[in-house]
């Protein structure tokens, strides 16, 4: 089973990941993970991200899809994967999932986590008191981040939803709450 976690910034995806990675034994797959492990242990691919982003550049998706592919290469044995901040374009999903077909496998389910934005800003700005991330600190960032999710990564939706592989989860209220809806819906799936 392999899932894509999709939702704007906040939203809980890594939280929910993790529970979701412990209950089906799947690999959590996160873009972010993967850019910082390469740049710490200063992997070719690392070096390659490197040059980018010291000029304030996006990474090209080639080296991203090249470090997922790394990634699943290394987990033959996964009985699946979550990914998580991973596809955020159209053509990036395009991109991953030749990956699955050359990897003979595919994306089963993208799970979409909905939370309007009033709610993201308000847990962003919680998780920016602890975090020490600027990003969640400063409300007009908040905002401009869930309006690039909306106008450039929703329409990921979409694509997945045109394969019939989309679900649209809500994603307010406890945090077992929102597992159970996402279990439900995994499990139509499965």
């Amino acid at each position: 089973m392999n899932i894509i976690l999709f939702g704007p910034p906040g939203s809980g995806k890594g939280t929910q990941a993790a529970s979701l990675v412990e209950r089906f034994g799947l690999v959590h797959i996160s873009t972010g993970d993967l850019f910082r492990y390469a740049l710490q242990h200063e992997t070719p691919l690392g070096l390659e991200a490197k040059k980018y982003m010291e000029k304030g550049q996006l990474v090209p998706d080639e080296v991203t899809i090249a470090m997922l592919k790394e990634k699943v290469i290394s987990e033959a044995d996964a009985k699946g994967f979550i990914f998580d901040g991973f596809p955020r374009t159209i053509a990036q999903a395009e991109a991953l999932d030749r990956l699955m077909e050359e990897e003979n496998t595919q994306i089963d389910i993208l799970l979409s986590l909905e939370v309007d934005e009033e709610e993201i800003v308000q847990r962003l700005l919680s998780r920016g008191e602890t975090s020490g991330r600027a990003d969640d600190a400063d409300e007009s960032i908040i905002r401009n981040r869930f309006g690039v999710y909306q106008k450039e990564t929703a329409p990921v939706f979409s694509y997945y939803n045109d394969q019939n592989k989309a679900v649209a989860v809500n994603g307010m209220g406890q945090i077992d709450q929102i597992q159970e809806r996402l279990v439900q819906a995994i499990s139509q799936y499965a």
